[in-house]
């Protein structure tokens, strides 16, 4: 095998954990609906089947970075594909929503050892075209995750329940623990582990007082004792972790790099995408079932586009933006969520099925064209011996666009429809004028993307 197959091969590994996530991540925005239905709890409560997921995945991030510079790359990437098969496997067996709010968490520590791990590696593995093209195949192979898990997560759902959507992940994850664990390197410089013990404590605290306090505010109320402390710890902790890292040798963020235009304000976009696009992946699932009255399985098949489209468009965005820069391409992509959310705010009870096939081709040609060239385009602004740093806090940035999407798309969905009932609203036009008012705030999300980037890649920078 030459040497160049052997970077091929690797990254595709390094690549298969991000699969996993966005198979996993897309199969459960689809169950949402039928799992609040079998364990009998609210859609604010069930939202914490995501959030708990990706709060977990985001808080380990610079731990597990951390312990990927120390030990060998086989065994952390085979340790991460195991963890993530066990927690999958106990999802399964869940039979009521406190057990599979705990085993997603499993879930997610695993998930977290391969993400973080993973653009840092890519990146040092190739440079210019081939680093562009990596990561549009990284793009693509998780669009085809996104793009499998509504087909197979809806006619599993639909013929034998929503605890067998896990198990697709298991035998996967199963094989990549075994494969990396064979071709992964087994060396490592060695290293000292110095980790940010109190930084870490304070980051997870104001993280979670943050999206508890989002999640929540709706039902106790805005301006209640319980949100007003949680706002005071998130400001309080916030600002611990911001001295204390700025100060250590160590951090768990190296602030410095927010000095980078390019860095800061491509990560603020790289949330704010994600935000937008969970603003439609978290509402259409539930319209499709809701409204519209469809099953998972037909749901699923017309969520499909998006990831086709996506998974088509990205391995050209990566390759061109390598060669080009990624300059045009990232103030292309939100532009098209924009006019794809402006679609969404359209759709009724009688939508037909070609405009929402229609709407989500175009969401998924705008991911394609945004992500890669935006990864790209953040991780070779910053010096190589940064680039460890540099992943860890791009993935930061994702993980939080997720988090806060998932969390303020289901507070404003559900305050927006508590709002209207109260009213007198019929449901069936409160929740479509729910649905409604809350795609406009994603195409607010869309805006503010694509403001950063705007600003983010002007003027271009040479490494880009």
């Amino acid at each position: 095998m030459t040497s160049k197959s052997i970077k091929w091969t690797i990254c595709l590994f390094i690549i298969a954990g991000n699969f996993l996530g966005m198979l996993d991540s897309s199969t459960v925005n689809l169950a949402l609906y039928p799992i609040a239905q079998g364990l009998n709890v609210t859609l604010a409560e069930v939202q914490w089947v995501v959030i708990a997921y990706m709060l977990v995945l985001t808080i380990f991030l610079p731990f597990f970075g951390k312990l990927g510079d120390i030990f060998p790359k086989n065994k952390i990437y085979c340790s991460g594909f195991l963890i993530f098969a066990l927690g999958a496997f106990l999802n399964s067996t869940a039979n009521n929503f406190y057990l599979l709010i705990i085993y997603r968490c499993i879930e997610a520590m695993g998930a977290s050892v391969m993400i973080a791990n993973g653009p840092a590696a890519i990146a040092s593995i190739f440079k210019g075209e081939d680093r562009g093209k990596a990561l549009g195949i990284n793009a693509c192979l998780v669009a085809i995750g996104g793009m499998s898990g509504p087909a197979v997560g809806g006619l599993l759902i639909n013929y034998f329940g929503w605890h067998t959507i896990f198990l697709p992940s298991v035998p996967i994850a199963i094989i990549g623990a075994y494969v990396s664990y064979k071709i992964l390197p087994n060396y490592v410089h060695p290293k000292s582990f110095k980790f940010d013990y109190k930084g870490f404590f304070y980051f997870t605290i104001a993280l979670f007082a943050l999206l508890l306090a989002i999640s929540e505010g709706h039902s106790w109320g805005w301006k209640s004792i319980r949100i007003l402390a949680l706002g005071v710890m998130t400001l309080i902790f916030g600002a611990l972790f911001y001295f204390r890292d700025k100060k250590i040798n160590y951090p768990l963020i190296n602030f410095k790099m927010f000095k980078i235009k390019t860095f800061t304000f491509g990560n603020i976009a790289v949330m704010h995408s994600y935000m937008c696009m969970f603003t439609n992946g978290i509402l259409l699932p539930l319209f499709l079932q809701e409204i519209v009255k469809y099953n998972a399985f037909i749901t699923g098949l017309l969520i499909l586009p998006y990831s086709i489209a996506s998974s088509a468009v990205a391995p050209f965005a990566g390759s061109y933006a390598g060669k080009n820069g990624s300059r045009g391409l990232t103030l292309l992509g939100p532009a098209i969520y924009i006019i794809a959310l402006i679609i969404f705010t359209t759709f009724n009870t009688s939508t037909p099925m070609w405009e929402i096939v229609l709407a989500s081709v175009i969401m998924g040609i705008g991911n394609g064209c945004f992500q890669s060239p935006s990864n790209n385009a953040i991780i070779t602004c910053v010096n190589k011996e940064e680039l460890g740093i540099a992943s860890g806090i791009l993935s930061l940035s994702r993980n939080l666009g997720n988090i806060l999407g998932v969390a303020l798309t289901i507070t404003l969905f559900d305050s927006f429809r508590n709002m209207f009932v109260e009213k007198g609203m019929l449901y069936q036009k409160a929740f479509l004028t729910s649905y409604h008012w809350t795609m406009c705030f994603g195409i607010g999300f869309g805006v503010i993307c694509l403001v950063c980037a705007y600003i983010a890649y002007k003027p271009q920078n040479k490494n880009i």
